[in-house]
């Protein structure tokens, strides 16, 4: 079973940011996350409402059945 605890390497150790789910000895997988793409992902994306406004356009005949499906649709 693979559990995943946050922490971060300083100074030759790593001081993990929770309790890790063992109690026993227990082997480890390190991994070191790219600190440039940390960053990005910490910033919020900025929505832009109506930004598609008038883009798209749904054809009239939209909610009518598919000819491929007309004699399934038949009651």
């Amino acid at each position: 079973m693979l559990q995943v605890v946050k922490g971060v390497y300083e100074n030759g150790q790593i001081v993990l940011e929770e309790k890790p789910p063992v109690k026993t000895r227990t082997k480890v997988l390190v991994t070191f996350l790219d600190e440039e793409k940390q960053q990005q992902s910490k910033g919020k994306q900025k929505i832009i409402l109506g930004l598609l406004e008038g883009k798209i356009d749904t054809p009239d005949d939209f909610n009518e059945p598919l000819e491929d499906l007309k004699e399934y649709m038949q009651p």
